[in-house]
């Protein structure tokens, strides 16, 4: 006498991961990102404190770097 097999049941489903993200999960950190990308391709704009010259000239270098 054979035994019967037991199958889950399985959801009614298309098949796919059904995952839903508020519309500021995708918008905050996009515009983090192109605050933070602005300001590194235009440094005179960013108002920051007297620093040390060499970190200033620094910037400037990779803002060329980048530039070409």
């Amino acid at each position: 006498m054979s035994a019967r097999t037991h199958t889950r049941p399985h959801p009614a489903t298309s098949g796919r991961v059904d995952i839903r993200l508020p519309w500021w999960a995708l918008a905050l950190p996009a515009l983090a990102f192109v605050s933070l990308l602005l300001l590194i391709l235009n440094p005179s704009d960013a108002h920051a404190a007297t620093g040390d010259p060499a970190v200033t000239h620094l910037f400037e270098r990779i803002q060329q770097l980048v530039a070409r």
